[in-house]
C-alpha cells in the first residue's frame, strides 16, 4: 500500500468512485480510494438504479443531468457495460396540482437545458396500454432518463479511475483521522483479513495527504465524528419488491422497446421493468429511521427485516395503475438503508471547522447524483470552486445546534415527502417549532404564519385569524396566503410595517487585526465608525460572490457584521477559517443574543419618535442627526438599542438590533405606539425588495457569478487588495443580473424558477432567480440572469409561467424609487 497520496477518498460506492475518477481527470492522478469492504458493498448494491431528472433545484439539476450523460460515455470510454437503459420516466399526475408542479419543474428543467414531454391520459394509453388512465390528469415525459446497473456503473467509474492512476484498495477500514502541523492529513486504519466469512483486523496503515474527501453513506456519522464533526446524515428504512414476470408485460416487449420508468407520485411509487416482471419503490409514510446513533461495525452489504404490511396501500396501487400485475408473483423483497438529510439535499463540500477535508455524504439519489457529485466537487478541490453554486448543498448550511433526534424526525419526513406536492411556499412540520424568539407567541395570537429558516421560527404572512390553515394555503399559483401578502406590501409602501427578522446571522469581529482583516476579506470599502455598509467576500478561485455582509463598525477594530440567517454556520465558518492564526482577530457568534426588528414605510420616522422618550434629546431621527446608512445606540424605551437606518424593504426604514430577553418589552412598546402599523411577513418583503431590486443571497447572488455580473459594481472597491480581486478581473461577463417587469397570467406569480426566452419565445437566453409581485406597478415582478446581448433596459423576453409564455421587459434597476428619495426621505417638520 501507498504511504502518500494527494488525495484519499473513503468510501467505495457509486459516489466514492465517482469523486476519485473526477479527481484523476482533473489531473490529480495521485489518488487513493479506501474501501473497507468490497466496492458497492453499501448503498450501492440494493440501490435501483434510477437516473430521474426531475428536480426543482438548479444546482441538483445539473448535477443529475452529468450523470446521466456521463454514464452513456463511460462504457465507451472503459469498455465496461454499465447496464444503462434509456428508456425515459413516465411522471403521472392525478390532480392538477400535480400538473402545477410539473409545470413549474418543467421550466426549472428547460434552464439547464433537460428534454421533456406533455402528455395527455388519452396519449400515456396509447403508448403504454398497460397503463389505466381514467383516472389521470396528464403526465410529463423525459425522454433521457432511464435506469442503470448500480453495480455495474461502480465498477467501470473504479476502473476509469484506475486507468487514470488512481489506486484502489479494498478490505482496507479508516479508523481515524490526524492534522500535522504542516497541514497534512494522517490517514489511519488497518487492513482486513476475510477467514471464513470472519472478519479479522491484519495490518494498520497509515497515508498522508493534502486532503481527505470521506463518501461513506450509512456510515457518515462515524466518519465525522473522526474529525470532531456532527453531520445530519441518517439513514431511513427503504422497501421495494420485485414481481415475477408479468404477462401481459413479456407480450407487449415482444413487439415493442423496453417500457418507461413509471412514477406515480400521487401513489408515492415508481415502477420500473425488471427481467419480465417489475420493481416497485415505495415511499411511504412512517419508514422509520435506522442506526440514529451510529451504523453497527458488523453491518455491510446486509438488509434490514421486513415489514411489508407498511407498504400495502402502495403495492395496491401499483396494481390498480397497472391492472396486469394483479395476478403476478412476488419474487424478491428488499429493505434496504438509505441515507438522508433533513431537506434530501446531500451535504457536499469543505467540512466545518476543519482545513482540506471534503463531505459527500447524505446521498438519498446516490446513482443519480454520483457522477455530477464527483465532476463539480473535484471542480471544486482542484480549481477552488465548481463552475455552479454549490451553496444548496454545502455542509454548512446546517448549524452545530442540529442533534440526532432532529435529524432522524426530520429525515424520516424527508422520506415521505419524497412524492409529497413540493410547493414552492412549502413549510414543513416536523421538529417544529424549535427555535423561537421571544416575540413568539405574540405575533402568533396575531395571526403569524410562520416558516423556518435555520431551526427559526419566521412570520411569512399574517392571517386575520389564528387558526388560519397555512397549509390550505399553499400552491404552485397565488395560494390563500396572497391577499395578505399583498396588503402587508402595500401597508408598507403606503405607510408603515413591522418585521421580526431575529434569524439574520450576527457576529462580532474585534481586535487589532480586524479591520485589515476584513478590508482584505471584502470587495468594498469598510465604513466610517458609526456608519455602516454592504460588502461581499467573494470566492478566491472565481471572484464569484461567497458571502453578503453588512457591517456596521462601532470602532476602529471593532465591527459588528450581519449576514443571511440561513448562512450562520456557513458564514461563520468561513470567518473562522480565513482569520489570521496569531489571535490578533477575535469572532464571536452573537446571534442569539440579539434579536431584529425592522421598521419600513413612509411613517418609519413617526414610530421610531413616538417609540422613543420625548424628552431624550438624542432622539432625533432626521436626516443631519440620523442619515441613511448610519448606525447609532438609542433608548427605545427601557430597551438600548442599535438602530440601523437602513430597510430592505426599500422605503425610509431602520433595523432595531436589541437585547433578546427585551424583546417582547420592545415589541409591546412599538405595537403601542405604531398608529396604523401593519406586522408583516417575509414573502411581502420579498416582493418589496424586487421593486428595488435588491439581490437576495441564496437565489440571486451565489458563488456562480461575479458581483459585475449581479450588478453589484457600485460595491467593489478596485483600488484596493481584496480577496478573489486576480480572479475577478480576468473573469469577463457571462451574464448580467437584470430587473423584470412581466404582464403574466392572473392567478399565477414567477417564483424565480423560471426559464427567460427572447420575444419570440424560440431562444433561450436565461432564467429567473426570484420572482414575485408588485404591488407599486400592479405586474409581476422578477430578478434574473440574462446572457449580455438581452440585458438593456427595454428589451422585450418571454417568461414561462405555469406552462405559457408570458410578455416580460427588462426595467432599469430599482425601478420603484429609482433616486432613493423616498429612502433618503426627511421629515417635513425638522427638514
Amino acid at each position: 500500500m501507498v504511504t502518500h497520496a494527494r488525495a484519499v477518498v473513503v468510501g467505495g460506492g457509486a459516489v466514492g468512485c465517482s469523486i476519485a475518477y473526477h479527481l484523476c481527470k482533473a489531473g490529480w492522478t495521485d489518488t487513493v480510494l479506501l474501501e473497507r469492504d468490497e466496492l458497492t458493498a453499501g448503498s450501492t448494491w440494493h440501490a435501483a438504479g434510477l437516473l430521474p431528472l426531475f428536480n426543482m433545484s438548479y444546482a441538483t439539476s445539473h448535477i443529475h443531468d452529468y450523470s446521466v450523460k456521463f454514464y452513456q460515455d463511460l462504457a465507451g470510454e472503459t469498455g465496461m457495460d454499465t447496464g444503462f437503459f434509456r428508456v425515459g420516466n413516465l411522471r403521472m399526475a392525478q390532480t392538477e396540482a400535480r400538473m402545477d408542479e410539473y409545470r413549474l419543474y418543467a421550466s426549472t428543467a428547460e434552464t439547464v437545458g433537460i428534454p421533456y414531454e406533455w402528455l395527455t391520459p388519452k396519449e400515456i394509453a396509447e403508448r403504454w396500454p398497460l397503463v389505466r388512465t381514467e383516472d389521470l390528469k396528464g403526465a410529463i415525459f423525459h425522454p433521457t432518463d432511464g435506469y442503470i446497473n448500480p453495480a455495474d456503473v461502480t465498477q467501470a467509474m473504479a476502473a476509469g479511475a484506475r486507468a487514470r492512476g488512481a489506486r484502489i484498495y479494498r478490505k482496507t477500514q479508516v479508523d481515524a483521522f490526524e492534522r500535522t502541523a504542516s497541514g497534512e492529513w494522517i490517514v489511519r486504519g488497518h487492513i482486513v483479513a476475510d477467514k471464513g466469512g470472519i472478519l479479522q483486523a491484519k495490518q494498520p496503515f497509515e497515508i498522508r495527504c493534502d486532503v481527505v474527501v470521506t463518501a461513506t453513506g450509512n456510515h457518515a456519522q462515524r466518519t465525522a465524528a473522526m474529525v470532531g464533526c456532527y453531520i445530519p446524515a441518517i439513514p431511513v428504512e427503504h422497501q421495494y419488491i420485485v414481481t415475477e414476470p408479468d404477462p401481459a408485460l413479456v407480450e407487449w416487449r415482444a413487439s415493442n422497446p423496453q417500457h418507461p420508468v413509471l412514477r406515480d407520485a400521487d401513489a408515492k411509487w415508481y415502477v420500473r421493468e425488471e427481467r419480465g416482471g417489475w420493481i416497485l419503490g415505495p415511499y411511504e409514510r412512517n419508514a422509520p429511521a435506522w442506526a440514529v446513533f451510529g451504523v453497527p461495525e458488523t453491518f455491510r452489504a446486509d438488509l434490514l427485516q421486513l415489514d411489508l404490511d407498511r407498504i400495502e396501500a402502495e403495492y395496491l396501487s401499483m396494481i390498480h395503475r397497472i391492472p396486469s400485475t394483479e395476478n403476478v408473483g412476488l419474487k424478491d423483497d428488499f429493505n434496504g438503508p438509505i441515507c438522508y438529510t433533513p431537506d434530501g439535499n446531500p451535504l457536499v463540500g469543505p467540512a466545518p471547522g476543519v482545513d482540506n477535508f471534503y463531505f459527500a455524504e447524505g446521498f438519498s439519489f446516490g446513482i443519480t447524483a454520483a457522477g455530477g457529485t464527483g465532476y463539480y466537487l473535484a471542480q471544486m478541490i482542484t480549481q477552488g470552486e465548481a463552475e455552479i453554486d454549490m451553496w444548496s448543498l454545502d455542509p454548512r448550511r446546517y448549524g452545530p445546534w442540529i442533534n440526532r433526534n432532529y435529524a432522524a424526525r426530520k429525515n424520516e419526513e424527508c422520506y415521505e415527502h419524497v412524492f409529497i406536492l413540493h410547493h414552492p411556499d412549502e413549510e414543513r412540520e416536523a421538529c417544529r417549532p424549535l427555535k423561537t424568539a421571544p416575540c413568539y407567541d405574540r405575533v402568533k395570537a396575531r395571526g403569524a404564519q410562520f416558516g423556518q429558516v435555520n431551526g427559526w421560527e419566521r412570520p411569512t404572512y399574517y392571517a386575520d385569524t389564528p387558526d388560519f390553515d397555512d397549509h390550505a394555503a399553499r400552491s404552485f399559483r397565488r395560494g390563500g396566503w396572497w391577499r395578505f401578502a399583498e396588503a402587508e406590501a402595500r401597508a408598507v409602501r403606503e405607510g408603515v410595517g413591522l418585521f421580526d427578522v431575529t434569524p439574520f446571522a450576527k457576529h462580532r469581529i474585534m481586535g487589532p487585526g480586524a479591520t485589515d482583516f476584513l478590508d482584505r476579506l471584502t470587495c468594498n470599502r469598510l465604513p466610517k465608525v458609526g456608519r455602516i455598509n454592504l460588502t461581499y467576500a467573494l470566492t478566491e478561485a472565481a471572484g464569484t460572490v461567497r458571502s453578503e455582509f453588512t457591517i456596521v463598525r462601532h470602532g476602529e477594530n471593532d465591527y459588528y457584521v450581519v449576514s443571511a440567517g440561513a448562512a450562520e454556520a456557513y458564514d461563520g465558518d468561513y470567518l473562522r477559517k480565513m482569520a489570521p492564526a496569531d489571535g490578533s482577530v477575535v469572532i464571536q457568534n452573537v446571534t442569539t443574543q440579539y434579536g431584529v426588528f425592522a421598521i419600513a414605510g413612509p411613517k418609519a420616522r413617526e414610530v421610531m419618535e413616538a417609540v422613543t422618550f420625548a424628552q431624550d434629546p438624542a432622539a432625533v431621527y432626521t436626516n443631519k442627526a440620523f442619515p441613511w446608512l448610519s448606525a447609532r445606540e438609542v433608548d427605545l424605551g427601557m430597551c438600548r438599542t442599535l438602530a440601523i437606518r437602513v430597510a430592505y424593504a426599500g422605503e425610509l426604514g431602520w433595523e432595531l438590533h436589541h437585547p433578546m430577553e427585551m424583546q417582547n418589552y420592545l415589541f409591546d412598546r412599538i405595537v403601542a405606539a405604531g398608529q396604523g402599523l401593519r406586522l408583516c411577513g417575509t414573502r411581502a418583503m420579498n416582493w418589496l425588495r424586487q421593486e428595488k431590486s435588491y439581490r437576495a443571497f441564496g437565489s440571486d447572488l451565489g458563488r456562480d457569478a461575479t458581483p459585475f455580473e449581479s450588478g453589484l459594481d457600485r460595491f467593489v472597491d478596485m483600488s484596493k487588495d481584496f480577496v478573489g480581486k486576480t480572479a475577478l478581473e480576468t473573469a469577463g461577463i457571462r451574464a448580467r443580473c437584470v430587473t423584470l417587469l412581466i404582464d403574466g397570467p392572473a392567478d399565477a406569480d414567477p417564483w424565480g424558477r423560471e426559464a427567460l426566452y427572447e420575444s419570440d419565445g424560440t431562444t433561450r437566453v436565461g432564467r429567473l432567480t426570484s420572482g414575485g409581485w408588485s404591488v407599486v406597478f400592479g405586474r409581476q415582478i422578477g430578478l434574473g440572469y440574462v446572457d449580455p446581448a438581452h440585458a438593456a433596459p427595454g428589451t422585450r423576453l418571454k417568461v414561462r409561467i405555469m406552462g405559457a409564455l408570458w410578455d416580460a421587459e427588462v426595467v432599469e434597476d430599482s425601478p420603484h424609487d429609482p433616486q432613493n428619495l423616498r429612502i433618503r426621505a426627511d421629515s417635513p417638520a425638522r427638514r
